[in-house]
């Protein structure tokens, strides 16, 4: 394993490998074992510390759709217990303050909707019963309220917003006309419906929206969830995260509200920031508001930086707690000491769990005053592989989350807050697993582009033989700013690439998170320069130090900016024998136009293509279709929005007309990623064919 590069003086107080499998594993894997994986997340500590519910979803092949149900185990270890049998949704539980009951979310009724389950035996009973689907129940702090979201058209009620959407289905015409942008997003059109804060009465599921004017998202769309809002210690409001009523096409700016419980005008607490703010989380003595902040408009991949507010100072500037750290913080949970915060950090690959402990590291109880950053070293709990979803109790002092690898799919753990006593308390996935030959990825360092130390992974075929000679897979990341990290993929899986044979490179070149913002910074306004430099040298690298690989036999492939990259390799190097594209952008000027979110183009291109046609043009894979001659598969969405299909239609459109051996696979029902199981068994049976075909 590559060691795990911290910046500055981390002190390491866990380091404890994930555990995959203790049975000799058999064969390779398959893409019914990928599928047959069950989903484990979610876990939650009951009030007293003695149990943990979390959801665990499986694949029903037969319908093609996904199932989650919920599970208990306790803290102690020992056999996990089925809370829910019902098909379909059953997910995010979340206890009641007495421990005696927990709220979920089912579509058992029809319609997605809270229920509440007794702890002690007996059947849930639905509480709300909207015409409406609902998410992300979140208890008051009396356990008299439940607040959730749920997407209406503003200034209506969820009655009108089921009429008038009944309506439009019932409508003849299907036509749409749109004033301002943005008119769709992801895999959605835009619908006119906002995603509002309501609080349902927990006996009676009555229920009020607390943001009935506002034409904004809380979360915000189409990834936030329910961290994006929360409960104040006294019940008394809700602090939200929401982004702009307009110009969302071209800002990233999302903002921190509070609004009161009981209905009223909401504010911002924010304003002034013109980057993304979120995750707003209440301190348990109701000091301090904390929350994640970049500062930067209009660049999604500014760092992540934890911040806090004093709440009796709310007019007074932000307390910036982790931007000397230079590592993104991707969630965070106040700690069982007043002045703990628990971070989960974007490092080196890798996702661990790190302590924030101000008073310790300003030296005064009350870092209002005087502190602007918190000094080094940082302890890091609990390292290697990726953690998430975690949530801490107090009372307790324990911590759960759950944690993967490239070799071991998600599972739930528990740990002490101060990174001791880490336990697996689920094995769902053991059975499976035993039967299986999963190597673990390997790292690697080598100076890139201008000497700068780049990380890469390594993943040797199961079965493998260092006296035979290997195919290479080489992957390059999407984003352009993300990273291959020491992870379980359910759709671009490590295991899955190496399984028929292969040997898979894979590297994190300048764009790269986890390595610095500095790092990250590198890509914007130069896709094509030193970072294909650095993928090509990070290659080189690896067919250097590991004697098995055969130059002679390689393939390219990447999603997104990954597929951007697999189509300018396709007009800049012949040394690969197959290129493998999914959704590629192949024209960055039509592109432009038919995208949704522009501020990503302006930042990453320096502007509009009508300010910067030069820099546009000389980036395009289209500008040099002449040099196309890789056998090339290209794969695209209907659906997808981002990068739409029209660029992959383009790029196979190219290659035919230059009688490169190529092939188009389109999923008429998919985005930007392929979900479905049933397109997904399709798409690696296409990647695996033509990976066969040329190596």
């Amino acid at each position: 394993m590559f060691r795990l590069r911290l910046p500055f003086s981390w002190s390491l107080v866990v380091l404890v490998p994930l555990m995959s499998h203790d049975v000799q594993a058999a064969r390779p894997m398959t893409v019914d074992d990928l599928l047959a994986i069950k989903g484990v997340a979610d876990p939650q500590l009951s009030p007293d510390g003695s149990m943990v519910v979390y959801v665990v979803s499986e694949i029903d092949r037969s319908t093609d759709k996904t199932n989650s149900s919920l599970w208990l185990v306790p803290t102690s270890g020992g056999e996990p217990k089925r809370l829910t049998t019902a098909p379909g949704t059953n997910n995010h539980p979340r206890w009641s303050r007495d421990g005696k009951t927990i709220a979920f979310v089912s579509s058992r009724g029809g319609s997605s909707q809270v229920w509440i389950l007794p702890i002690d035996g007996g059947e849930p009973r639905q509480l709300t019963k909207l015409p409406i689907d609902v998410s992300g129940p979140l208890w008051s702090p009396k356990g008299d309220r439940i607040a959730f979201t749920a997407e209406v058209y503003p200034n209506q009620t969820p009655e009108q917003t089921a009429a008038r959407d009944k309506e439009k289905e019932a409508a003849k015409s299907k036509v749409r006309a749109y004033d301002r942008l943005m008119i769709r997003h992801w895999n959605a059109w835009d619908e006119g419906k906002r995603s509002h804060l309501f609080v349902a009465d927990a006996q009676s599921g009555e229920a009020r929206d607390l943001t009935p004017k506002l034409e904004v998202n809380t979360p915000p769309a189409p990834f936030g969830g329910s961290n994006d809002y929360a409960w104040s210690p006294d019940g008394k409001e809700l602090a939200f995260t929401a982004e702009p009523a307009r110009d969302a096409a071209w800002s990233t700016n999302t903002d921190i509200w509070v609004v009161p419980a009981d209905g009223g005008e909401p504010r911002i607490l924010t304003e002034a920031n013109k980057g993304g703010d979120g995750q707003p989380a209440y301190s348990q003595d109701g000091k301090w508001l904390a929350y994640v902040s970049q500062a930067r408009a209009g660049f999604e991949s500014d760092q992540w930086i934890l911040k806090i507010l004093d709440r009796a100072n709310a007019g007074g500037s932000p307390i910036e707690l982790t931007k000397i750290v230079d590592r993104p913080v991707q969630s965070f949970a106040w700690g069982s000491r007043p002045n703990e915060i628990l971070a989960i950090m974007d490092d080196t690959g890798t996702e661990p769990i790190v302590q924030i402990d101000f008073e310790k590291f300003t030296g005064v109880k009350e870092p209002s005053l005087t502190a602007s950053a918190i000094p080094l070293p940082l302890p890091v709990l609990v390292a290697g592989g990726v953690q998430s979803g975690l949530q801490v109790n107090p009372k307790s002092g324990k911590m759960v989350f759950t944690r993967h690898n490239a070799a071991a799919p998600s599972e739930v753990y528990i740990a002490d807050t101060d990174g001791s006593g880490l336990t697996q308390l689920t094995h769902h996935n053991a059975p499976l697993l035993s039967q299986l030959d999963l190597p673990k990825l390997e790292g690697f360092t080598f100076p890139g582009a201008g000497g700068d130390e780049v990380h890469g992974w390594l993943l040797r075929p199961p079965g493998f033989d260092p006296g035979k000679k290997y195919p290479v897979v080489f992957l390059i990341h999407g984003g352009p700013q993300g990273a291959w990290h020491d992870e379980w993929h359910n759709r671009w899986n490590y295991q899955m690439f190496a399984a028929p044979g292969y040997a898979l490179v894979a590297i994190n070149p300048r764009g790269s998170t986890g390595y610095g913002q500095k790092f990250t910074d590198q890509i914007s306004q130069d896709w094509t320069g030193k970072v294909y430099e650095g993928l090509m040298k990070g290659l080189d690298h690896a067919l250097k130090t590991y004697p098995f690989l055969d130059e002679s036999r390689m393939a390219a492939l990447g999603g997104s900016y990954g597929g951007f990259m697999v189509n300018w390799i396709a007009g800049h190097s012949d040394r690969f024998k197959a290129l493998i594209s999914h959704a590629g952008v192949f024209d960055l000027t039509s592109k432009y136009g038919t995208t949704e979110e522009l501020w990503f183009p302006e930042w990453e291109f320096g502007g509009p293509p009508w300010e910067k046609p030069e820099h546009y043009r000389e980036r395009s894979p289209s500008a040099f279709v002449a040099n196309f001659k890789t056998p090339t598969l290209v794969i695209h969405g209907a659906l997808d929005f981002r990068v739409p299909d029209a660029q992959g239609l383009g790029m196979f459109t190219s290659l035919q007309r230059r009688g490169v051996p190529s092939r188009y696979v389109w999923f008429p029902d998919e985005g930007h990623w392929i979900a479905k199981p049933a397109n997904r068994v399709v798409w690696w049976n296409e990647v695996h064919a033509w990976l066969k075909k040329y190596l």
